[in-house]
């Protein structure tokens, strides 16, 4: 167990959080939520003992071993992969070098022998001989290959580091487990790997996480933080978002049957104050009425833009043909002989755990990159709006946003290139920011504002809810569903996923799979190709 009790963090004059008192229980999975900038990774940090609060404590139940994911992809460089993993338990990790490095001496003395001893029964208490085991199947669980369990974290890709920093935390069963956004830079794959291990994960979770549909599968408790207080709901994501919605409707009807009475009161007070007869029951009603108490409603600090991509010309039936396009990259075949043709209803989610893949194949739609062989051919109608994963070169610029957008736009007026900006929460003087200053939701909406100006017909997304809070996610992920135009996008969000296409294409080793079909119907298939290949090859085992 772990609670936080009258934890107060203040940050100059601004208290972030405000007397917070909570118990995280054994068992019980919580999501942390709230918006941008709201506290939720600080008040992790505050849990983890990373941060210490203005006032108040943290309380672990004696002798359970606390884990969190890592943030800082370059701190084990110099490691090898399946010793980071093993270094999620820190004492573990100490046991075995020590061990180590008795057992390498030339002059092993007799008190050698006997601190060996010790440390090999310390060693096998905490299931030491099955560390590395136990390290490689949670590496291969989220995708990393036995072939890189030796090499060094700094051979590693971004997103490889990524999962071998989430096995790290989830290695040996910690009592208490802590994770901020563990499906950041996961593929669909991974992410599903990591529902069912915390599904059956029999300790205490506590994640942060913008994924909607990894926390309703997940959670079984949501701790919402709003205006520095955390307010605790038995449920997943879903259930919070009905009954916080339900508890404000029955304050406001609560309110209003109030607000009813208290006319009702000052009316009599005012009607028979100054009757003798009647100055008893008048005063009688002022006793009343000082008693009635309005609850205090206050407006959640969640902020949703408003996204709505309209285009400025409708598609006509011809929109896009690929045929045979073929790229390498560094010596790579990323793309192989990949032909397809759109259509003008189609909303296609590119799927896979190869991310260079697709983000190279949007790269060449978009016109940035040129493919090695092959070629793409846009409909007449056609028009493109594109949104990189990798937003450096973008926003490594000293204009300001205004300035910025207004490039993009065919109305060069200020007042409404703003309105864009103020649709995506950039108010006042937002607007006057440098590019090079804004944080990584700021980009993103930038370019989402951008995307929406262009009111292109055709809408290219690669990784879009990266660095967004969930409430930018949803108005998202609604302004796609009603787009009357064509995507073409990828994205980690299961739900995103499941609610914007009816087509899905991988890209695989053994060629392009494409599917007319829902996300969650795609994976129902292949679950059910997977059986049919492990009952096939087990059938030939029998057989032979």
């Amino acid at each position: 167990m772990i609670s936080a009790n009258n934890i107060t963090l203040r940050i100059g004059k601004k208290a972030l959080f405000e007397d917070v008192n909570i118990k995280f229980t054994e068992g019980n999975c919580y999501g942390l939520i709230g918006a941008n900038g709201a506290g939720k990774s600080t008040f992790l940090k505050i849990l983890s003992g990373q941060l210490e609060s203005t006032r108040g404590d943290v309380f672990i139940t004696p002798g359970q071993r606390l884990s969190f994911l890592q943030q800082d992809h370059f701190k084990y460089d110099e490691f090898p992969v399946l010793d980071t993993v093993i270094m999620g338990n820190a004492r573990l990790y100490e046991v075995m070098k020590e061990k180590d490095a008795i057992y390498a001496k030339e002059d092993f003395s007799d008190e050698d022998g006997i601190r060996a001893a010790d440390l090999e029964a310390e060693f096998a208490e905490m299931n030491g001989w099955e560390a590395e085991s136990d390290a490689a199947m949670l590496l291969n669980g989220l995708g990393i290959e036995t072939g890189l369990h030796e090499t060094f974290m700094k051979d590693l890709n971004g997103n490889e580091k990524v999962k071998v920093l989430l096995a790290q935390a989830l290695f040996g069963n910690p009592d208490i487990l802590l994770l901020d956004e563990p499906t950041n830079h996961l593929d669909l794959d991974a992410i599903a790997w990591l529902e069912e291990f915390l599904i059956n994960f029999e300790n205490t979770v506590i994640v942060v996480s913008h994924d909607r549909y990894f926390l309703n599968k997940v959670c079984t408790h949501t701790a919402d933080i709003d205006y520095g207080k955390i307010q605790l709901y038995a449920g997943n994501y879903d259930f919070w978002y009905e009954s916080s919605q339900l508890m404000i409707k029955q304050m406001k009807e609560a309110n209003k049957k109030k607000e009813e009475k208290i006319k009702e009161l000052q009316e009599f007070i005012q009607r028979f104050s100054a009757n003798a007869s009647k100055s008893k029951q008048a005063t009688s009603r002022k006793k009343a009425l000082e008693k009635i108490e309005l609850d205090e409603i206050r407006p959640s600090s969640r902020k949703y833009p408003y996204i709505d991509f309209r285009p400025e010309r409708e598609i006509g039936n011809e929109v896009l043909t690929v045929e045979g396009i073929s790229k390498t990259i560094e010596g790579v075949k990323v793309l192989d002989n990949i032909s397809f043709i759109i259509g003008r209803s189609d909303k296609v989610a590119f799927v896979g755990s190869d991310e260079l893949a697709k983000t190279t194949l949007f790269q060449i739609l978009a016109g940035e990159m040129e493919p090695d062989e092959g070629s793409i051919k846009w409909g007449v109608t056609t028009s493109q709006a594109y949104f990189a994963k990798d937003n450096t070169k973008i926003f490594d610029s000293d204009l300001t946003i205004t300035d910025w957008l207004t490039q993009f736009s065919a109305i060069k007026d200020m007042t409404y290139v703003r309105g864009f900006l103020g649709r995506m929460l950039f108010a006042g003087e937002d607007g006057v920011k440098k590019l090079r200053v804004l944080s990584g939701g700021e980009k993103v909406r930038c370019q989402l504002s951008m995307m929406m100006i262009q009111a292109a017909n055709v809408l290219i997304f690669d990784e879009p809810t990266n660095h967004l809070d969930m409430e930018s996610i949803t108005a998202l992920n609604n302004g796609l569903i009603k787009f009357p135009g064509v995507i073409l996008f990828s994205c980690h969000d299961h739900q995103f996923v499941q609610t914007t296409a009816n087509r899905i294409m991988e890209i695989t080793p053994d060629g392009l799979i494409d599917k007319m079909t829902t996300y969650d119907e795609y994976l129902e298939a292949d679950v059910m190709a997977r059986k049919r290949q492990i009952n096939k090859v087990t059938s030939d085992e029998d057989a032979l």
